[in-house]
């Protein structure tokens, strides 16, 4: 099949047949109780996004034996706010099977020390050998990293907490900080990772580039015109429910999506950010809470 440029994107090739195929976005199955800031919807975007990041993550362990060195499994996604970072990995983790796959979630804010990290850290494993530690019962686990240009950039221009994460990350472990065992090597085996973090620049720290050589970045661009409107269609088909409006009311749910996101869109081209007034900025989070 012949795939035009401007459309590449639009499809994969399908590692089975070989052919090219369309991107879809995954059934959506809702949740019994209706908890709207909880909804995670996939969307064409959402699928493609996690589709990568299963196939990073899918890597030999060790990219070589002769040189013992080990695979980059870790994916990091990065873009502004309203992009959807969190909620894709938060879709992807979903799928895994916990008799194989733990998950940790980790929070980076300005006030995370090294020492908040990696006692974060140490609460999650336990010990397999005496400085060996691992997941519990013998599990892997894939630690995700929210917000992870958050930490604070000291006089010299380190991210300190970032210098322990990237240690964790590259040497895979940090340092005994009990008194019995201080200057020991504690080794942690069985880890993998996730991470998400805002564009760099207009007054947001970047993350140094030694930690950033450990993990496949994909840029997340806001959703597209039929993602938005894939998202809160199916939101707005769940509230309009036939046993309660009826068609002629029913049949409204099309114009109220299209409407507001056209309002949205018209907002957002026409009232730009200013020094007076920064805080004019309508992303998608704006949008989901008109709905």
């Amino acid at each position: 099949m012949a795939v035009d440029k401007e459309t590449i994107f639009d499809y994969y090739v399908d590692p089975n047949t070989k052919s090219w195929k369309p991107w879809e976005a995954e059934q959506w199955v809702p949740p019994k109780r209706l908890a709207f800031s909880q909804l995670l919807i996939p969307t064409i975007d959402s699928t493609r996004a996690e589709f990568i990041i299963k196939k990073v993550a899918g890597l030999p362990l060790m990219r070589s034996e002769k040189r013992k060195e080990s695979g980059a499994l870790s994916t990091i996604l990065v873009g502004g706010p309203g992009t959807a970072k969190t909620s894709v990995i938060l879709m992807y983790v979903s799928k895994f099977d916990s008799s194989v796959m733990l998950f940790k979630r980790i929070n980076f804010s300005s006030a995370t020390t090294p020492y908040n990290f990696q006692e974060s850290m140490e609460s999650e494993v336990e010990r397999k050998q005496s400085r060996t530690f691992v997941p519990p019962g013998g599990k892997r686990m894939t630690v995700f990293l929210d917000d992870m240009s958050m930490p604070f950039v000291n006089l010299w221009g380190d991210q300190i907490t970032l210098e322990i994460t990237r240690q964790l990350i590259e040497q895979k472990g940090f340092y005994f900080l009990s008194k019995d065992d201080r200057g020991y090597f504690k080794q942690i085996e069985g880890l993998q990772y996730l991470g998400a973090m805002n564009h760099p620049g207009g007054g947001r720290n970047d993350i140094p580039n030694r930690l950033k050589r450990h993990f496949f970045i994909i840029n997340m661009t806001s959703p597209s015109q039929r993602s938005i409107e894939n998202i809160y269609g199916k939101i707005l088909e769940l509230l309009f429910n036939p046993k309660r409006y009826s068609a002629e009311v029913i049949n409204m749910r099309g114009l109220l999506i299209e409407s507001t996101i056209a309002l949205w869109e018209q907002v957002r081209r026409r009232l730009l950010p200013t020094p007076a007034k920064f805080h004019y900025i309508f992303n998608i989070r704006e949008l989901s809470r008109v709905f």
